[in-house]
């Protein structure tokens, strides 16, 4: 019933397969360990901007971007550390570098894969940590789980955030209902806050606005007209964004496990000491309603 199977299109692509439901997962490691393609029984969950993904030298728009080392952008891109000023442009390198899949298994219930992402020369001149990143993906027809864990080889703390940014494919957004654990949220582009009343206005060029604190972590998101309801569930992830633009067929609900620019203010960073890991994780579910 599950299959993990391989296929080269541009790049590598991992397939993992349940040919009893009509649902697939797709994942690219050379490109940022991203997840490019979720069908749910026939219906495709995630929006793709094809041609952007077939330019190296382009940043993803769509599928499930992994954000590391850190979520958001730094003001001028930069943050302080031991005195020292780095250069980290915005969400980090994951996204960017090649991950290598490590492991693979189809069971009866289920299929995984999972990635690794190390540090090297590369990172170092903008993080200056040693680290192993591993993600594995779970995926169950209508459920994903994305298990993370990440390993600090340095000498000392290390500190971190992590995110994802998927996007969602949407027709109409208007038909969308959002259960958001929050009471308010902070306009990311004018930094003011705002009550939250449990709509957006669409008609705005673009909405880019971070939720917390969060009083719990589970959030819901109903598309009325598809009959569909996805939920979002986690750990350690204290921020959630909802970020979309006019025109274009998609929104992003991000899971963040810290705002933008904690590098600098030290706002809900990870810390893990040296020889030390944390593990977090993400699951969506999508449900016919």
């Amino acid at each position: 019933m599950f299959e993990v199977s391989q296929q080269k299109q541009q790049y590598k692509t991992y397939l993992l397969t349940d040919s009893s439901t009509d649902s697939l997962l797709e994942v690219v490691p050379e490109r940022g360990g991203i997840i490019t393609r979720w069908r749910v029984q026939g219906r495709e969950i995630l929006y793709l901007d094809a041609e952007r993904f077939a330019r190296p030298e382009m940043s993803i728009r769509g599928g499930i971007p992994i954000l590391f080392p850190i979520c958001g952008n730094l003001p001028d891109n930069t943050y302080t550390y031991q005195g020292q000023q780095y250069t980290l442009k915005q969400h980090g390198f994951a996204r960017d570098l090649p991950w290598e899949a490590i492991d693979s298994e189809a069971k009866s219930d289920s299929a995984s894969l999972t990635l690794v992402l190390n540090s090297n020369e590369q990172t170092r001149t903008v993080y200056p940590f040693d680290f192993q990143v591993e993600f594995t993906y779970e995926f169950k027809g209508h459920w994903l789980g994305i298990w993370q864990r990440f390993v600090n080889r340095s000498s000392a703390p290390m500190p971190f955030s992590t995110g994802l940014h998927p996007y969602f494919q949407v027709s109409d957004k208007t038909d969308l209902k959002f259960e958001i654990p929050a009471t308010q949220f902070q306009n990311q582009i004018t930094k003011e806050m705002h009550a939250f009343s449990g709509n957006f206005d669409f008609g705005q060029e673009e909405l880019d606005l971070a939720f917390r604190p969060l009083s719990n972590q589970k959030a819901t998101v109903s598309n009325n007209s598809q009959r569909l309801q996805l939920t979002w569930s986690s750990n350690y992830y204290g921020t959630l964004v909802f970020w979309t633009i006019k025109g274009k067929d998609y929104y992003c609900l991000e899971p963040w496990t810290a705002p933008r620019n904690a590098l600098n203010t030290g706002t809900d960073l990870i810390y893990i000491e040296p020889g030390g890991e944390v593990q977090t994780w993400v699951n969506l579910d999508i449900t016919s309603t």
